[in-house]
């Protein structure tokens, strides 16, 4: 196994986890912020209020985007078995 495909397959796996990340990460942000600005508006300065909405929104997004998640985690893992021959060389 050569070092470009070590840094092939370690690229691979980083923009996998960027993707899969992603939409969670991005929902807590939106949320976040509505969170905060409303309560700035309001000067409701409550840690639960902030919580309890982003815990919901992420929980949903993992609902609408699991499937997805999983999908193409399970086609980076064939991938990377179907690669393990031409690694070894053979």
């Amino acid at each position: 196994m050569d070092t470009t495909a070590v840094l092939d397959i370690g690229l691979d796996a980083v923009i996998l986890a960027a993707k899969l990340s992603a939409p969670i990460l991005v929902t807590a942000l939106v949320v976040g912020f509505a969170v905060s600005l409303l309560q700035s508006i309001t000067q409701v300065q409550e840690v639960t209020l902030s919580f309890v909405p982003k815990a919901i929104a992420v929980a949903v997004a993992l609902l609408i985007a699991g499937h997805w998640m999983i999908s193409e985690l399970v086609a980076f893992t064939h991938e990377m078995f179907e690669r393990i021959p031409g690694l070894l060389g053979g």
